[in-house]
């Protein structure tokens, strides 16, 4: 039975942070942006994992770091989507552009 290389691991990951940090820098909608970020915590944890499989001293601990990277990004969206539907309420508004509460 084959096994999958670790260069198409790689290029996967490397495909995967590519969009993510295109969404993140060009897009002006605050969930795609939150979306892009994720998608880049993502394709870290890819490598994590392909690393831990592949790695010189296959282990696990590459799939560990990535359940707390996976757990870590849960709180981060449930934190963000907290503060963008509070900022919402106040500007009526998700674009990035709109959001300057603090600048005044």
């Amino acid at each position: 039975m084959s096994s999958i290389p670790l260069s198409a691991y790689l290029l996967l990951a490397l495909i995967l942070f590519c969009i993510g940090l295109y969404g993140v820098l060009t897009k002006r909608n605050t969930v795609i942006v939150l979306i892009s970020a994720e998608l880049m915590l993502n394709a870290a944890n890819i490598n994590f994992v392909a690393f831990s499989k592949y790695g010189v001293n296959p282990n696990i601990t590459g799939q560990i770091f990535s359940l707390f990277a996976i757990a870590i990004a849960a709180a981060e969206v449930a934190v963000g989507l907290a503060i963008l539907m509070a900022l919402y309420r106040n500007r009526r508004t998700v674009n990035v552009d709109e959001m300057d509460t603090m600048k005044q």
